[in-house]
């Protein structure tokens, strides 16, 4: 197996855009800054999205400017439309994402539009980032199952990612959505797709809501897979996943690929420092195990 595995740290964005606790401008800023500290060089920091439909990514673009465009640090932003677009771009924006579901049935709760709609949206996007110099990062939705329509055929996730690859997109990010998969059939979702697209241009984005997203990441990685979404802490959900819990937390992500020699870079006591921060302002400890057993640790040794 492959010693060079990416994370892409997806807390301030898919990790802040379910909590009902809102966070301010300042503190998203601190909190990318302190994950870049920790030696995370791509992170998403927000969103242009409504405000209204997503509150908690309002002010993305103060957010972006506001980050240090440190050296080596590569910053992502989540477009739905054109005027997405031109909002982030206006805000230095230089990588950005687009998304689709695989099922109608979330794209239809989502996005209000139905899958083939969603890629008429991003068509102008991609072409004119394109033209921009600018990087698009494709995501797609509920690649092994979907709260409205169920289990979801590997075939569909394959022709959605070959559509946006073949649009332009650099990288093909496959979520699932709702953490309902298992190793089997996150291979049979990856080698699917995988005939499609080039695995090293793929990357998981798995949430942990049964607890089996450290098992498909391990999966996918024996599968080719050199790219991983995650949270710090486990942040995440989607407003439009009830049930679902949040990312796979980065620091069991780090703590599992150290575990099998895959050095990350990562210093995972200054992953712990702005997990444990941003958990203290959203009132709740964080829920990824590794967190959770280090902090135990840490009050053992106080005596407390």
């Amino acid at each position: 197996m492959s010693d060079q595995i990416r994370i892409v740290e997806m807390g301030p964005r898919d990790g802040l855009q379910n909590e009902k606790t809102p966070v301010s401008v300042e503190a998203r800023i601190a909190f990318v800054e302190a994950l870049v500290a920790a030696g995370l060089t791509t992170v998403e920091v927000g969103a242009f999205v409504s405000p209204k439909a997503i509150p908690q990514m309002a002010s993305s673009d103060q957010v972006l400017r506001g980050v240090s465009h440190v050296k080596g640090a590569e910053f992502h932003v989540l477009v739905p439309n054109e005027k997405g677009y031109d909002a982030a771009r206006a805000a230095g924006a230089e990588v950005v994402s687009v998304f689709a579901a695989a099922s109608e049935g979330f794209s239809r709760a989502n996005i209000n539009c139905s899958v083939a709609e969603s890629i008429e949206r991003f068509k102008p996007v991609v072409a004119r980032a394109k033209a921009d110099g600018v990087r698009v990062r494709g995501y797609v939705s509920c690649v092994l199952g979907c709260p409205f329509d169920g289990e979801i055929r590997p075939k569909a996730v394959a022709d959605l990612a070959k559509t946006l690859w073949d649009l332009g997109c650099y990288e093909i990010s496959l979520g699932d959505t709702i953490g309902v998969g298992t190793p089997l059939k996150a291979k049979g979702m990856l080698r699917a797709v995988g005939a499609e697209i080039p695995t090293a241009n793929l990357a998981m984005h798995f949430h942990d809501t049964y607890g089996q997203a450290l098992a498909n990441l391990y999966a996918g990685m024996e599968e080719g897979v050199r790219a991983i979404d995650s949270a710090a802490g486990g942040l995440g959900g989607c407003p439009y996943a009830p049930g679902a819990t949040g990312n796979v937390a980065t620091e069991d992500v780090v703590y599992m690929l150290e575990g099998i020699g895959i050095r990350t870079g990562i210093d995972m006591e200054k992953l712990l420092t702005a997990t444990n921060d941003v958990a203290g302002l959203l009132g709740r400890p964080p829920v990824g195990r590794v967190a959770s057993a280090l902090n135990a640790r840490k009050k053992r040794s106080r005596g407390e």
